[in-house]
Parts: structure tokens; sequence; C-alpha cells
């Protein structure tokens, strides 16, 4: 296990660790090691899908108050699956949700594109949602009179768009879903209905997909399709995602995984393997234990 104390911050043991991208507690700097190539690298897009600036999120006030999100900047490449972990209570979700649009935040910046969503009235924010964002959500949220593919075309019928034919039906084939168009959310398991909201999410092709915990009530085989999928609209299809997750084998399949605890930013792993984002995750629980075991400590 090495352990940055400059920084403070703790890395997880790994055979490989050109994987780990450290990022400072205290600063946004970040140190990266890449691995060897014989190949230039490509150019980096400048502009990220979406990203934060400084984001803070505090509920409640005084001694309720609870600060979700702590100055954190994190930025979302283009076609890249990206995952978000870390201990309850860490602001992974909060962190998900403002920088979708979802919600605010108190202080700071979050951006889709170029556009810095603090500055978008409510009527802009709900256009946005709809025409450039996909969302995939942990309850699936179906319309049960609405047969598949009328629920994948839903937010098009609704922005009264045409659908692009060859796209919706390349997602289709992507997803597996061909002969399960005609049948209503009752008639399909809960991974099919999840299949279904992943292509309803790919179908107007939003600029970037977020997902929140889009296994979480799926067993495991079918929790193992629904990431294949995803997996798949990233390589094949050029899609973005951004995913929550609570579990460490759901993240490996991600190309990144960022790491928050207490609402902080606390680290992330490029192309990890499960073992490597558990280890991480243990040291984290255990900072997050004995950094609240002080607090209590201090104020007794």
């Amino acid at each position: 296990m090495n352990e940055s104390t400059s920084a403070n911050v703790q890395t997880p043991a790994s055979n490989n660790p050109e994987r780990l991208l450290v990022v400072s507690r205290e600063s946004s700097d970040t140190v990266q090691t890449p691995p060897p190539s014989d190949e230039a690298p490509a150019p980096p897009d400048p502009l990220p899908a979406a990203r934060t600036t400084a984001a803070v999120k505090i509920y409640g006030s005084g001694e309720t108050q609870v600060c979700a999100l702590d100055e954190v900047s994190v930025n979302f490449e283009k076609g890249c699956f990206t995952a978000i972990m870390g201990p309850s209570g860490s602001g992974k979700s909060t962190l998900l949700h403002c920088v979708a649009a979802l919600d605010t935040l108190t202080s700071g910046q979050a951006f889709i594109g170029e556009t810095d969503l603090c500055t978008l009235s409510d009527k802009a924010l709900t256009r946005l949602r709809r025409d450039r964002v996909g969302f995939v959500f942990q309850a699936f949220n179906l319309v049960p009179t609405l047969n598949a593919l009328e629920n994948i075309t839903l937010p098009m019928d609704l922005a009264k768009r045409n659908p692009d034919k060859d796209w919706v039906d390349s997602v289709i084939s992507t997803l597996g879903l061909g002969d399960r168009l005609s049948h209503r959310p009752n008639e399909l398991s809960g991974g099919q209905q999840q299949r279904v909201a992943v292509s309803r999410a790919l179908a107007s092709k939003p600029e970037i997909i977020f997902a929140d915990e889009p296994t979480g009530n799926l067993d495991s085989r079918a929790g193992t399709d629904v990431l294949q999928f995803m997996r798949d609209a990233v390589d094949n299809l050029g899609q973005t995602i951004v995913m929550v997750t609570h579990d460490a084998a759901a993240a490996a399949t991600a190309d990144r995984v960022v790491f928050l605890a207490d609402g902080a930013l606390q680290g992330e792993m490029h192309n990890p393997e499960t073992e490597e984002i558990l280890d991480y995750m243990k040291i984290l629980q255990v900072d997050q234990l004995a950094l609240h075991a002080s607090e209590d400590a201090s104020v007794t």
C-alpha cells in the first residue's frame, strides 16, 4: 500500500500502479503516469462532455447543515464510461444530480459542454434535460401503458422530433431488444426493462448519459447484461456515460472510476480491476470512520 503524506491521499496497492491517478485532497492538481506506448497519443478533446468547478452543495442550515459536496472539480470526458464511487453519504449521487441538471449547486459551477447550468432558467433546464441529456434510473421509470418501442421514443415524441430510424434501430440491435418492442413493461423481465431504459436514454443521441445505480434492482446476471450493453454503447456507439454505483464489479466495467468521501474528491483509477477498487474503498471507509471519530471526540 502506498501513502502520499504530502497530499494526505492513500492509494490502493496495485500490481500496475500506472492505472492510478491520484488527486490531492487539498488541491485540484493531479499527477498521472501514462502507460508506455509506441504510438503518439491522440490530442484530447479540449471540452469535456460535462464538468464541475469548485462545486459546493449544502443542505439545511445551522446545526443541521450538511455539506454534501465540498469544492468538487471534476471533468467527464467525451466517449468515456466513468463510474462514481464512495462510502455511503459520500456525495456521489448529489454530484451526479447536480451535473445532470436535476439539482442545483449552492456555489460553484456545473457544465454540460459549454453550457453553464447555473445560468439557465427552469424552462431552459427542462429543454436541456430533454434534448441533450439521457437518464437511466434504478427504478426503470418506464410508462406502463406504452410498449417498449413507445417508451424508447417517448422523449423525442414529447419534443415533437422525428427519431433517427437508423440510429434507433442500431441502439435496439446493440441492446438486443428487437423481439421485445411490442411488449409492455409488465411483460418484460427486470433486465429487459432496464435495457429499454438504456435504449430510451440513447435513442435521442444525447451528449451524455447519467445512470444512478442502474443495476441496483437487478439480479446478478441481468445486472451484468445491462452493464455490458452500456459498455457496448460507449465502445460501439461513441456514447458518454457517467454512472453512480456502490458495486465494485460494476465500476470495473468503466474506463475510469472517480472516488468521493465526505463530499470531497479523493482520487481516481483508470481501467481498474475489481480488487483494486475494493482495496481503495476500504481505505476510504477507514479514513471516514477515523475522521468522524475525531470529530465526535472534539465535540465531547
